[in-house]
Formats: C-alpha cells, structure tokens, sequence
C-alpha cells in the first residue's frame, strides 16, 4: 500500500446505496464495479482512495418537486422546509430492497466487499484488502411499533439504527436544514423513540444521534448504555448550522466514550453555512481540531457524506482522502494521531458497542 493510502479510512456515512437504487441493475453493475465519474463512490476509487469501508446508509427518500436542495443553500441565510413523516408501509418495502441491493453487490464482488456485523470481520477485511461494510439505517421509519422489522433487519446484519432523518418521525425530531440555526428545535424522542434506544441497546446495534435534534440528543444520553455516536456532523461554534453539534454535545459525547464523524458537506464547514464546493480543506481541519479539543482524540472520526452533500473540490470524490491525508500530515498530526483518526477510533467504538 502507498503512503498516500495510509492509513486506511473507516467512514461514518455514505449514499451510494441510494444513489446506486435509483439506477437499473445493469447501470448499477458498471457504476460500482467498472468504475464512473458519476457521484463520489466506486469500488475501483475506494481502492485508489485507501477507503476500508465504513457504514452504508439506506435512506427513504421523501417526494421532491427538486433534488437541488444545495443550491438553495447558497444565501446569507436559509431554511429549508421539512418534508412529511412516511409511513411504515411506504418505508418498509424500500429498505428491504436497498437491503438485497447491499446483498447482490456482496455477492457479486467475488469477495471484494463484505457486509460486516462486527468489529472483527472490519479488522478482516482490512488484512485481507476488502471494502468492510456496516449496514446503516439513516430514519428509523421502517421499523414498525412492535419492532419486528428491527429483529428481521439485524438478523440480515443491519447494526446501526439513525432514529431520525431532518424529517419528523414517530421516533422523533430531526433539525432542519437551517443556517443560521440552533440544534434546539423542538421536543424530545416519543416514548416509542424511548423504547426503540432500548431495544437498540439490547441487540448491542449502534445509535445514530445524526440529524437529531439537541431534546433528544440529551434523551438518548440518559437512556443509552452504549457510547453515544453521531456518524456525520461538525461543530455549532464555528458553523452555526441547525445540522451541527454544540460544545456540550460533543463534551457529552467525548464523556460517553463515543464518536463523531467530521462531515465533509461544505454547508456544515463554512462560516457563512453556504453549499459550496470552493471551500478550503483548511475549514475542515479547523472543525476537527475543535471536534479533538472537546471530544477528545480518541473520539473523533470521519462521517464523510459522499454521494450525499457537495464536498470540497479538493477531496473530489473518495479518490481524493489522499489529498486529505496529506493536508493533515501538513497540518501536524502525528502517525497515531493519524491512525485513530482515520479508522482506530471508529473501530474502538464498534468493539465496545457491537461487543464483538
């Protein structure tokens, strides 16, 4: 392996499922495999990128009139309305189809992916120069009262739950996408978003606090015995976005022993909150030196949102974490500081709450 792919990196978050689902199969087969310039993912610029995986997001996606809600983050200020809640019998049935996705590409790679379900086979994977995949549920909307859908999706080796996306929930409040803006937008999780934490803690599944909101933020911190976790977000007091976390967030969360992935969606890194892509790798360097200072380096991580945000041009695309990698060696990290960052903290953080 090159020094420019070293070490590799373990990433919180990714749409390439949903991006890859809005395609026909044969489409599909030649993005992910043969390699194209479309969005950020592939598996020919994973390997060029040193990406060891991370966790693969399956997303409902609500109705839109558009899909250029980054352009209409581009003013002084913003604020984006939230769609409606979808229904379980909506949800369900396109989770499960992003599911078989996510098994059709595993078997087709002939070993070049594997879905994971604990922190070993991640550990694995690396040795043996495999894509590690955590399978991720980005809103818990297809997860039914009773949770059976829960049981049904961990046997097929869903590990981590996001109660919320920006939209409301039966669970819960997500924030809207808001500049500037506070977390604290609203009330708390329902007691059924109470209960799901629990069942979640009871499968030994990771919660994801991502696009919820501070109320339940503090809601999960009471309940959770697992280290609390927001997979892709950056930090309030140097981007006042709604989507980012405040300094006692994140001193909550360095105090639970968990993690946040630093998120490379410019909106949440730039001070004026715009979507742009001529945003300076610098701006993200300073989120996570302030995410090091308050959580502490053992709890900070990657949440990179590829092929779900605009990203900076310097990155690109997942080929470009070497030009990332580079500019933190520039920056002062050290080899180990290096290595926690890119993956160990991560994989720290799967062991204590997989507790495999």
């Amino acid at each position: 392996m090159s020094i420019d792919q070293d070490p590799l990196i373990f990433d919180g978050h990714n749409d390439v499922v949903l991006r890859l689902s809005e395609m026909a199969e044969e489409e599909r087969h030649i993005h992910f495999f043969d390699g194209h310039r479309d969005g950020h993912l592939d598996l020919p610029r994973m390997k060029k990128g040193g990406f060891g995986g991370g966790f693969f997001a399956i997303f409902v996606p609500s109705p839109k009139e558009d899909d250029d809600d980054s352009g209409k983050m581009l003013g002084e200020s913003y604020d984006l309305p939230l769609p409606v809640e979808i229904p379980v019998a909506k949800a369900l049935p396109i989770v499960l189809s992003m599911v078989a996705l996510l098994s059709r590409l595993e078997r087709e790679s002939e070993g070049q992916i594997q879905i994971c379900t604990s922190s070993s086979d991640v550990r694995r994977c690396f040795e043996k120069k495999k894509i590690a995949i955590i399978m991720h549920i980005e809103g818990a909307e297809a997860i039914d009262d009773d949770f059976n859908a829960l049981e049904v999706l961990y046997r097929a080796g869903l590990r981590s739950v996001g109660l919320v996306w920006s939209r409301p929930s039966r669970f819960g409040h997500g924030v809207p996408f808001r500049f500037p803006g506070s977390p604290d937008t609203g009330p708390g999780l329902t007691d059924l978003g109470k209960k799901l934490v629990q069942a979640c803690n009871q499968l030994n599944m990771v919660v994801d606090l991502a696009h919820l909101n501070e109320a339940g933020f503090w809601d999960v911190a009471k309940i959770s015995d697992a280290p609390l976790v927001v997979s892709h977000a950056n930090c309030h007091s140097l981007c006042l976005h709604s989507r980012n976390l405040t300094d006692k967030q994140l001193e909550a969360i360095g105090e639970s022993g968990g993690i946040v992935g630093l998120n490379f969606a410019t909106g949440f890194i730039r001070s004026d909150g715009q979507m742009r892509a001529d945003t300076d790798l610098g701006d993200l360097l300073r989120h996570m030196d302030h995410l090091i200072e308050h959580v502490g380096v053992d709890g900070v991580g990657f949440g990179s949102d590829f092929d779900g945000a605009k990203i900076p041009e310097e990155i690109g695309d997942v080929a470009g974490l070497a030009y990332l990698r580079k500019a933190m060696v520039q920056h002062g990290y050290d080899q180990q500081t290096m290595a926690k960052l890119c993956h160990g903290n991560w994989l720290r953080v799967l062991e204590q709450t997989l507790k495999c």
